[in-house]
């Protein structure tokens, strides 16, 4: 087996290191190195300044055989990527015809004047190698100088993305020999980390020394990775494969999916293939239950609507919750939510319906309610069906875990009405 490249993310901008600016574009490389068997030994964060740049490239240059950069590439002043590579690569910038008809191009579709700020999008170090970028006017730059690879790629996430895909991933492959490499995802939820890897724990100590399991936290749940390298034996894959009948008859009724697939989007898969709709009633999540499900392409086929009830005065006249039931057990209580479950299944005309209720916090609790109580419903045509949890973990992660709890009631319930 070849030996592989560590490979090194730097990341240009101040907004960065002032926090204005999220860095999601490390995480996405990390994720897609990772696919094709590369690791990322270390993340560097530089400001918009020529000499802190050439000084990371130094550093980086000594930790890896692959730098990948981003950022510093757009029309402005502050803009200073090409200019420092050009400089620390001893060579000069030049017009590169391609790239400046595609700008051209896309000046001319939208109708816009072409200022000169623009046309110096198609200046690139003469000694690089030209990334065509398809969906933005800054190409990309591909350099190998004295055995390190360096590519310098846009910071505007969807055209970083398309450079990686189309480009520089396949490339990496081709020059270092990357040798095959496979994943199988099992999707989880309902088990925590611990719990989880203590009932599996003799079946991934059994696995062959060229496949490595993952644990992979999210709120609610773990998504497992199996990971097997090559090793010179025929069908890794179905291998690989072979293996999760076990893991799944350990893991009974927490397993949701294998695959990169969503909990909202496998509910909807089971919703579209019972031909069934759901609603929601929100009072803690405020609409977000709603938010996760339809952010699913094609859930108009299932989602008919929500009723967010945050006042207990909704509650009863949108919900049709009895105020004897919001006297004798208050807002956050399972007798509530059923109410409010099966109000929304009437009110909103659907087979199936969901509400949640909590006190999330910060405040609001009381000795025999704290924050982070949170009530759920699951309503159908033959059952109501509730839960109470008593968690907390701040006010956005207790409404977050009361989204994932719900879509997971939801789940371990529809299989009970399709029998019914």
């Amino acid at each position: 087996m070849p030996l592989l490249p560590d490979v090194e993310i730097m990341t240009i901008g101040d907004e960065l290191l002032y926090g204005q600016v999220v860095d999601t574009n490390s995480a996405f490389m990390g994720q897609e190195l990772a696919k094709i068997g590369l690791r990322v030994r270390q993340i560097s964060s530089v400001s918009d300044r020529a000499d802190e740049i050439v000084a990371v490239l130094d550093q980086a240059r000594e930790r890896a055989q692959v730098v990948l950069i981003t950022g510093g590439l757009g029309p402005t002043k502050d803009d200073l990527t090409k200019h420092v590579l050009a400089h620390y690569f001893h060579t000069e910038l030049v017009l590169h015809e391609p790239t400046l008809e595609h700008v051209e191009g896309i000046f001319r579709r939208f109708n816009r004047p072409m200022l000169d700020v623009n046309r110096q999008q198609a200046l690139v170090p003469a000694n690089c190698e030209v990334l065509f970028n398809a969906v933005g006017t800054a190409p990309g730059m591909w350099f190998e100088d004295r055995g390190t690879v360096f590519v310098s790629m846009p910071g505007v996430p969807h055209e970083m993305k398309y450079l990686m895909t189309e480009a520089v991933l396949p490339r990496l492959q081709q020059r270092f020999q990357v040798p095959p490499i496979e994943h199988v995802v099992v999707q989880t939820v309902g088990l925590g980390e611990s719990f989880l890897a203590e009932r599996i724990a003799d079946w991934e100590a059994a696995l062959p020394a060229n496949f490595k399991l993952a644990y992979l936290p999210y709120l609610g749940g773990v998504r497992l990775r199996l990971t097997g390298h090559a090793d010179g034996l025929p069908d890794l894959r179905q291998r690989m494969e072979a293996l999760l009948p076990e893991l799944r008859a350990r893991l009974g009724e927490h397993v949701f999916a294998e695959g990169e697939v969503k909990l909202e989007e496998a509910i909807g898969r089971l919703l579209q293939e019972r031909g069934l709709t759901l609603g929601t009633a929100e009072s803690c999540t405020g609409g977000l239950l709603a938010h996760r499900i339809t952010s699913i392409p094609g859930s108009s086929a299932y989602f008919l609507g929500s009723i967010v009830a945050y006042d207990n005065r909704v509650k009863q006249q949108q919900l049709d919750v009895k105020a004897e039931t919001l006297a004798a057990y208050g807002a956050v209580s399972e007798e509530t939510v059923r109410e409010m479950a099966e109000g929304a299944r009437q009110r909103l005309g659907v087979d199936v319906a969901l509400a949640t209720s909590g006190i999330a916090g910060p405040d609001g609790g009381t000795p025999d309610k704290p924050v982070g109580t949170i009530c759920i419903a699951y309503a159908d045509a033959h059952q109501t069906v509730s839960r109470r949890f008593t968690f907390n973990r701040g006010r956005q992660l207790n409404v977050e875990y009361t989204v994932t709890m719900a879509l997971n009631l939801l789940r371990l319930h529809l299989p009970a009405l399709a029998e019914a």
